[in-house]
């Protein structure tokens, strides 16, 4: 039996705009809301104030970093298969760099 996908913040859109992009908006939704490292002072205590904009909760800190995450690509296969959020590999921005 295949595992149930749960869809969190985004079941607020009920029927509308279709399971897979529910499903990214979780993942994106979890990611934003969760607490994250703080390049100052390395604890996980970094929030989302605004799109591109953190502040650390322990050094009071404000950094500008990714939209939505600070240190995570977010990899929507592989988030979709087991809900977890996969750091992109150095290999694949070595590749794009060049």
């Amino acid at each position: 039996m295949a595992e149930k996908k749960t869809l969190g913040s985004a079941k607020r859109y009920g029927t509308r705009y279709g399971a897979t992009l529910k499903r990214k908006v979780a993942v994106i939704e979890a990611v934003q809301r969760s607490e994250q490292k703080c390049p100052y002072c390395n604890k996980l205590a970094a929030r989302w104030m605004s799109i591109g904009i953190y502040e650390c909760t322990k050094c009071n800190a404000k950094f500008t970093a990714k939209a939505y995450g600070i240190h995570k690509k977010i990899t929507f296969a592989e988030a979709a298969v087991d809900d977890t959020v996969v750091e992109e590999e150095d290999d694949i921005a070595e590749t794009e760099a060049a």
